[in-house]
């Protein structure tokens, strides 16, 4: 079922992506041909508008064809169309027209050129390899000329549509970040939202819904908790909890040492923050974890950082919310 659901959640971040590049394509006057969620061969495929939508029966990515992602050149005409030559040599005057244009830089004047040898490959008999490669030549070629080509554009729109990939994926997780901080993952209160099982709090009689008033006789605030219970070095602490409007008592109960820190094993309840700091508390979250899947990814190169990521979650991983 985890594999099923990391398939489903790998799919639904690719699609994210590549609609980035898609979408931008098409608003800056690129015409996609192609957008398809996994690779070849296809599963289902439809046309619509010129564009050809596809579901690939292998679903370890995606792509969108752009137009014209390179110039033509002349050794197109050798890497598209040297097999069908060499079955059918009638075909090498035409070429070599194609490709004296494309020499020349002369774009427009290759486009009837084009024509020409598709209608001679439609009388030439050759094999399928060779019809295949000349077909999908032809094709790119096409592509190429275009006035909507990639190569064709301003450096702006090709920065704008080689970008918009990720910047789609960045800007999901700020919306999804900015959602889950507005409905109550913010700030945390001193109000107990869960108390782990086997843990010092829960064995001591901590329970979800105690509101923390006092450490050690010492007030607390909500944003105090974490480290006064941090900085007691596992010393007992004797917690003050407000329950059913009375106050009670909870210890001398002793914290215990879990991933670098001194923790009880509660949770305290978030509270939703408002539009604006919602965003912005986003924004910081997916730049910091951003950050650490670059800085974790360069680790790969180290030896002792291979060792520390022992899956594509701890690469991400961050602290625990238990204090």
């Amino acid at each position: 079922m985890s594999t099923l659901v990391a398939i489903l959640g790998l799919g639904f971040l690719i699609l994210i992506h590549e609609a980035g590049h898609f979408f931008t394509a098409r608003l800056v006057g690129m015409s996609p041909r192609r957008f398809y969620l996994g690779f070849p061969p296809a599963l289902v495929k439809w046309e619509r508008k010129g564009i050809e939508y596809g579901l690939g029966s292998i679903p370890l990515g995606g792509y969108v064809k752009i137009p014209g992602m390179h110039r033509p050149a002349p050794s197109d005409v050798d890497v598209y169309f040297a097999r069908a030559i060499s079955e059918r040599p009638q075909l090498f005057p035409v070429t070599a027209a194609l490709r004296r244009r494309l020499e020349e830089g002369d774009m427009e004047g290759a486009k009837p050129e084009v024509d020409a040898l598709q209608r001679e490959l439609a009388a030439a008999l050759v094999s399928p390899g060779a019809r295949r490669a000349a077909d999908r030549g032809i094709q790119e070629l096409r592509d190429g000329l275009g006035g909507d080509a990639y190569w064709r554009q301003r450096a702006w729109k090709k920065i704008a549509v080689i970008f918009a990939g990720p910047g789609t994926n960045l800007l999901l997780a700020i919306a999804l970040f900015t959602i889950l901080f507005m409905i109550g993952g913010g700030r945390a209160t001193a109000t107990v939202d869960d108390v782990l099982p086997s843990h010092p709090a829960a064995q001591a009689g901590l329970r979800p819904g105690d509101r923390i008033i006092e450490i050690n006789g010492a007030p607390a605030a909500a944003g105090q908790i974490r480290d006064r219970i941090a900085a007691s070095h596992g010393k007992p602490l004797v917690l003050v909890v407000v329950r059913d409007r009375r106050l009670k008592r909870i210890g001398p109960v002793r914290p215990k040492i879990e991933a670098g820190a001194y923790r009880l094993g509660f949770v305290l309840r978030g509270a939703g923050l408002g539009f604006p700091t919602a965003a912005w508390e986003a924004v910081k979250l997916t730049g910091r974890a951003t950050g650490r899947i670059v800085t974790s990814l360069g680790s790969l190169v180290h030896r002792q950082g291979r060792k520390q990521i022992s899956s594509p979650v701890g690469i991400v991983q961050g602290s625990s919310n238990a204090l």
